[in-house]
């Protein structure tokens, strides 16, 4: 009688290995930042000025009702975003996708004018401010692209907008992670500030742009 002994599947070179690993940690890491973030950001409704740091506490309760439209449109959508992603919604509940979707676009709007209603007062002219117009500017073109996109049965299109404008989202994150890792560093507090409005949004647009642009992995038995 033969034996045959199972045959060990074949390991991947290391170089094939890591970019797995770091999408593995993305899955993860993403969804975990983004429901952080929207908790912590959440409780600027509250409307206690001890939430709002010093240097805009002032600014901040001037103009109330733009930053809560901001802050609210910034929170839903981070949340809600999240799940449009996951391709089993889209395949098995399409209906909750299409109303998800549609609570993201409005969310993403909201943000989008509060932000531009807040850019001006923004601290660290004109460097900052002009960062987060841009940054405003780009969320609504991208939504609403996607949105068109979806509208027409642009489907692969809409996705790739759609990515392209949850990537704008997640700078919620990584400004604060911008702003957190390099004060740290003994810099000058404007010097960081003023520079992460910027790179926060500019890498996570690269970020995207990269995802699209990296060949989809056949899929195996």
């Amino acid at each position: 009688m033969t034996l045959h002994h199972p045959v060990a599947p074949p390991r991947l070179p290391t170089a094939e290995r890591r970019p797995q690993a770091l999408r593995r940690a993305g899955r993860i890491a993403v969804p975990t930042l983004a429901l952080l973030v929207a908790a912590a950001s959440a409780r600027y409704f509250t409307l206690d000025p001890r939430t709002f740091l010093p240097p805009q506490r002032a600014v901040y309760l001037a103009h109330l009702a733009p930053l809560l439209l901001h802050i609210g449109g910034g929170v839903v959508a981070l949340v809600v975003g999240l799940p449009q992603f996951l391709p089993g919604l889209r395949a098995r509940r399409p209906s909750v996708h299409r109303w998800t979707g549609r609570l993201y676009a409005l969310a993403a709007l909201a943000m989008g004018v509060g932000g531009l209603l807040m850019a001006p007062l923004a601290q660290y002219p004109p460097v900052a401010p002009l960062a987060f117009a841009a940054l405003a500017v780009a969320t609504l073109t991208t939504t609403a692209l996607g949105v068109a996109r979806a509208r027409a049965g642009r489907i692969v299109e809409h996705r790739r907008w759609m990515l392209r404008s949850y990537a704008l989202m997640f700078t919620a994150v990584t400004f604060r992670l911008w702003v957190f890792g390099l004060g740290l560093t003994g810099l000058p507090a404007g010097l960081v500030y003023a520079s992460g409005a910027w790179a926060s949004w500019l890498i996570n647009l690269a970020v995207a742009e990269r995802m699209l642009r990296r060949p989809r992995q056949p899929k195996t038995a």
